[in-house]
């Protein structure tokens, strides 16, 4: 079973001036995205922040959210004449810059800075994006508040007026991401390791909230209380590389050779839990998902489809979770 107590103090410090999502404004917080639903235009906060909050529809269970945002938009505290953002933009824990974008074309991230961490449970990693300049070099160790860069609005689609920081905290889905990239993508991987496609993100805010409340978080606790969504059985042909990363995962006693491995996902398609299956079965096989009355693609960032208690993985499902079972190498 996970251990609740593995891991060491996470001390986050927030990575800019604004602090309003300890406040009784939160919309201070966040940055707004323009949205027309029905015909009716809005300007909704919530849509900056994680999870399932932007992409309005009408399904069986009423008007939800179907798109997916992996991390927090932050609004800035200051602006230029220009009304250019001049908030300065720093780590959120001790760690080492991993990766540097100075190229805001090779990616919707824009200019994007991505710092690795060491909690005791393996690799987590920060990312920092739509960044106007990067003053950090990749290889530097940082300390949380230490600076990384300037907070801009380069990437697709961010104008001036909706400048903010992209954050997440995730962790890194496969070590062999290169040879996945070129399995699936004709186009060129201009990040390696740092793609913004092998990273999984977590509910940073939450994170940020929970640990105010409870300095001694650790990240294994927070994470144990992330609610399955859906679990899929693979044919066991190797030891998975999630598994050697974060052996917090492993459930039940992987020494034992049987059939099959069962992967535990958050809705977000986030991997919680490995245990071993005594299931033959001879592809990626849904074994358990969370009764909706709508089609499932809307609650897992289009991983499944299906509706009630039955789902099947999708194309991009059949990729999403090749790349976390390394099944593009068999």
């Amino acid at each position: 079973m996970t251990n609740l107590t593995a891991g060491s103090a996470l001390s986050l410090k927030l990575p800019t001036e604004n602090q309003y999502i300890f406040s009784k404004t939160p919309e201070k917080f966040y940055m707004y995205t323009f949205r027309n639903f029905e015909g009716v235009d809005s300007h909704p906060w919530t849509a900056g922040k994680y999870g399932y909050v932007r992409t309005l529809r009408r399904t069986p269970e009423g008007i939800i959210a179907t798109k997916f945002h992996e991390g927090i938009d932050i609004r800035p505290i200051k602006r230029d004449r220009y009304s250019r953002p001049m908030d300065i933009v720093s780590a959120i824990a001790d760690g080492k810059v991993v990766y540097t974008n100075k190229v805001a074309g090779n990616s919707n991230y824009g200019h994007y800075v991505v710092v690795e961490h060491d909690w005791g449970i393996g690799p987590f990693y920060s990312l920092y994006a739509h960044l106007q300049s990067i003053s950090c070099k990749t290889g530097a160790k940082v300390s949380a508040g230490s600076p990384l860069g300037k907070m801009g609005y380069t990437g697709a689609g961010i104008t001036r007026e909706r400048s903010h920081l992209h954050l997440e905290l995730g962790l890194l889905a496969n070590k062999d991401f290169e040879q996945w990239h070129n399995a699936y993508f004709p186009s060129k991987n201009h990040h390696g390791l740092y793609n913004g496609l092998n990273m999984n993100g977590l509910n940073i805010s939450e994170l940020f909230i929970r640990h105010k409340n409870n300095p001694n978080l650790t990240l294994t606790s927070f994470i144990s209380k992330i609610p399955t969504y859906f679990k899929v059985t693979i044919p066991r042909r190797r030891e998975l590389d999630l598994a050697k990363r974060y052996s917090w995962m492993c459930q039940g006693d992987h020494s034992v050779m049987t059939p099959a491995w069962e992967i535990s996902f958050a809705s977000s398609g986030f991997p919680l839990a490995i245990t071993p299956s005594n299931r033959a079965v001879i592809r990626p096989t849904v074994t358990y998902v969370k009764p909706t009355q709508s089609n499932h693609k809307y609650h897992t960032k289009g991983i499944l489809t299906g509706t009630g208690k039955q789902a099947t993985p999708t194309s991009l499902g059949k990729r999403v979770i090749s790349l976390m079972t390394s099944s593009f190498l068999d």
